[in-house]
């Protein structure tokens, strides 16, 4: 029966056109094709069975330079192997690469504007080999003499390094308005087709206008966003920025800061005047945060209070900001850990990390206890696991039987990474018991090397167990004592040194 590999290979020789056999889309496919073709002569059932120079696409393929030369003289007629002449340009045989460069360019420009979408995603990843750039430099001076309306296809792709390649051409081009790069970038999927659409139109943004700047500053992306911030200085709209000021994200954030500024108000007297009343329970959930980024130390007063605020979002920030102004009190903020929202407890944790070896063991161990909530006992253990040595080993090995299937995610890694304690007293028959319970975690032989570490068993015993070394000079056969290779061995060596590409 045939292996699924070459499946492909089965179905062409059976007479089924090649971009049936195939899925066009995918570049690997093709890549994966030529590999198969040239690989399926030493499998155990021979795929092309005499037909490797009589079919044009296996051809083209074949490990024989020569055959391959031969065959793109016959591909040039057939535009479905287009794909299979791209990637002969990129061949490791000279006469093959300089052919198929010369056949190249006319079949491109004889392609059709919707099967170049597919034909780029192909040269972009040959572009990747070492002599694959003449294919992207061809397809590139094409699209750069290509209509708008032939570049369609390409701006649509569902490859991002197709919307990427054709975005940058159309944009030095100037070809798209200013209105469609800003609902490109608010729309595109793809980080870097998104800031090279912003950025683009950002220089139409004062003489534009709304068309322009609405999708950049209702856009989900914050670089975009950001760039729309930033475009209504430009358009002279500084006080507009005013609502970005309490944004998600400090990218944002920064911008309409520097909008604010560029126009005479200061941000900061506004960050003071949303975080006043802590009562409030309009306050913006990223105000308080906003307030640190911008303030001094003196400002850590107006954000204690908020640590109480009934708005969880608002709680968190006000912590974030304490952090970042260095203002954390570990006393006053312990308490946190037990908060019933997820994201206090995420910035209690980050804000108690720098001092983790301070907070009494024993009181976060009690929170490890599976009658805590889910982010309860994973922000204690992450303050546990913080403290390293002893400790650290302690806590993850209670945390293997929890019930939540993502705390015991963090445990196996946290105790596969742990280093035995240097320089701190710790009970050598605990931390064996703490091993035992975890060897299903490690291999004999990394056991048997940690557990020495940890000053549990003699080295010198290790030495008895292992197998003693054989000198040819004490007259033993040191080959009696050599693991034997696997037939998998034995079948990969041969396969290496018969499979050798034929070059010329």
């Amino acid at each position: 029966m045939l292996s699924r590999e070459y499946a492909a290979l089965e179905r062409v020789a059976q007479g089924v056109p090649l971009h049936e056999a195939l899925d066009g889309t995918d570049p690997g496919d093709w890549v994966g094709f030529d590999i198969d073709v040239r690989a399926a002569r030493w499998a155990d059932h021979d795929v092309l069975a005499g037909r490797g120079t009589s079919e044009p696409a296996f051809a083209l393929c074949h490990h024989d330079g020569r055959v391959r030369e031969e065959a793109l003289e016959r591909a040039a007629a057939l535009p479905e192997l287009v794909p299979l002449v791209v990637i002969r340009t990129a061949d490791w045989a000279a006469p093959v690469r300089e052919r198929a460069r010369a056949l190249l360019p006319p079949l491109l420009a004889a392609t059709a504007p919707e099967a170049l979408a597919p034909l780029t995603a192909l040269v972009l990843h040959v572009a990747r080999r070492e002599r694959g750039a003449f294919a992207r430099d061809t397809l590139a001076a094409l699209v750069r003499s290509a209509a708008l309306t032939d570049l369609e296809p390409l701006l649509a792709a569902e490859d991002r390094g197709t919307r990427r390649f054709a975005h940058g051409i159309a944009v030095e081009r100037g070809l798209l308005s200013p209105v469609r790069l800003a609902r490109t970038a608010a729309a595109d999927a793809d980080t870097v087709v998104q800031h090279l659409c912003a950025e683009a139109a950002l220089v139409h943004a004062d003489a534009v206008g709304d068309a322009v700047i609405e999708p950049l500053l209702g856009s989900r992306q914050p670089g975009v966003r950001a760039v729309g911030v930033t475009a209504l200085r430009k358009a002279g709209r500084h006080a507009e920025a005013r609502p970005y000021l309490t944004d998600r994200s400090g990218l944002v954030r920064a911008c309409a800061r520097y909008v604010l500024r560029q126009g005479g108000v200061d941000p900061l007297p506004l960050y003071r005047a949303l975080c006043a009343d802590p009562g409030d329970p309009g306050i913006p959930g990223w105000a308080p945060l906003g307030l640190a980024e911008c303030g001094g130390s003196a400002d850590a007063a107006l954000l204690w209070p908020l640590v109480g605020h009934p708005v969880p979002a608002v709680r968190a920030r006000a912590i974030a900001g304490l952090r970042v102004l260095d203002r954390a009190d570990t006393e006053r903020l312990r308490p946190l850990l037990d908060d019933p929202a997820p994201a206090v407890a995420r910035e209690t944790v980050s804000a108690l990390l720098p001092s983790a070896r301070r907070l009494p063991e024993e009181w976060l161990a009690r929170r490890l206890d599976a009658s805590r909530p889910v982010h309860t006992r994973r922000a204690a253990f992450r303050l546990l696991r913080a403290r390293g040595g002893v400790v650290q080993l302690r806590a993850a090995v209670r945390l293997l039987d929890d019930e939540d299937p993502s705390i015991r995610a963090l445990a196996g890694p946290t105790i596969q990474q742990w280093d035995p304690p240097v320089g701190e007293d710790h009970d050598p028959a605990e931390v064996a018991a703490l091993l035992d319970r975890c060897t299903h975690l490690f291999s004999d032989d990394v056991m048997r090397r940690l557990r020495w570490r940890c000053g549990i068993e003699d080295r010198n015993e290790q030495r008895a167990e292992a197998p003693p070394f054989d000198n040819p000079s004490h007259g033993t056969d040191v080959r009696a004592h050599r693991r034997p290779y696997s037939e998998l061995h034995r079948r990969a060596a041969r396969f290496l040194r018969r499979h050798r590409p034929t070059r010329g």
